[in-house]
């Protein structure tokens, strides 16, 4: 098929290759613009921006897609359909109508629960026992299309935002390229009204551990913030990240230190750090992290 895509971030990545991979024809590839970033805050492409560029695809990055100039240039590429994944811009109605069979949407949740802007890490931080990914036909509502094919994935209890982004990258590849292949006898499920949750943007405020609350929440609060933006706590005034963490025995003063592997009292129970990293240095596991700063047994995380 003729397609436009439109997505920017990694995630976007793994789709756009399946798509290139499985021959259909990219007319134009849509992203957000440059940000700055680095040191030196130049200007930075984004991945998807990035990946279309070496594989030599014509790529655009409007602000906004309001303006009937932009809406024009978007319906003159005569496209049969337009995939989107974590683009990040809102769709005008006339951007839904200009392909020919619509806009197709790869989101990863199983809609209707999780609809927004952090499905994967919502569903980790609250401790759901599967995720997966739907498409969807956009409409002018928040991930509110009806559904046209879905596949599920468990959740383990030592996945983070990463290893389950990681995975649902790879079904959503595998899954829009079945999806198109099978457009013709598909049949849209409109969503129902029962179980709709929204996956808001990660606020920095809900990084910070709070050792008074439960090992089981603090556990998935790291693990759901892992990579990005990541749990933090400190110590003796230094800033740790946190990025793995698993529910261990023990009790014990909120944010104690109660062994030499670095096991943590919680309000209730107890979780094991697996790997952290200092502001400023890489991230390691326990002990090399140790060795490059030493926690006693007793010490507190606040």
């Amino acid at each position: 098929m003729r397609l436009i895509f439109m997505g920017t971030p990694d995630f976007s990545v793994t789709i756009l290759d399946a798509l290139v991979d499985a021959g259909h024809e990219i007319a134009c590839v849509y992203s957000q613009p440059p940000r700055p970033a680095g040191r030196g805050k130049k200007p930075r492409p984004s991945p998807v921006h990035q990946r279309a560029e070496a594989l030599g695809l014509p790529v655009r990055c409007p602000v906004s897609l309001k303006s009937p100039e932009e809406q024009k240039a978007l319906s003159d590429l005569n496209a049969e359909a337009a995939v989107v994944v974590a683009y990040g811009l809102i769709l005008p109605q006339a951007v839904l109508d200009a392909p020919q069979r619509g806009c197709l949407n790869i989101h990863a949740s199983l809609l209707p629960r999780w609809r927004g802007a952090a499905p994967i890490q919502r569903a980790i931080m609250a401790g759901d026992a599967e995720s997966g990914v739907c498409i969807m036909q956009m409409e002018a509502g928040l991930d509110t299309g009806p559904v046209l094919t879905r596949e599920a994935t468990p959740i383990a209890s030592d996945d983070t935002a990463g290893s389950l982004h990681d995975r649902l990258a790879s079904i959503g590849a595998g899954l829009i390229v079945d999806t198109l292949a099978r457009l013709d006898s598909l049949s849209p499920e409109p969503q129902p009204a029962e179980g709709v949750t929204y996956a808001h943007k990660i606020d920095k405020a809900e990084a910070r551990i709070d050792w008074t609350r439960p090992a089981i929440e603090i556990d998935r609060q790291i693990r759901g913030l892992a990579p990005f933006p990541g749990a933090w706590t400190e110590i003796d005034g230094t800033r740790v990240k946190l990025l793995l963490s698993r529910i261990a025995d023990g009790t014990g003063t909120p944010g104690q230190v109660l062994d030499e592997s670095l096991t943590v009292a919680c309000g209730d129970g107890a979780v094991q750090l697996l790997r952290l990293q200092r502001a400023g240095k890489g991230a390691a596991d326990t002990g090399d992290f140790l060795r490059g700063f030493p926690v006693p047994t007793g010490a507190t995380f606040s």
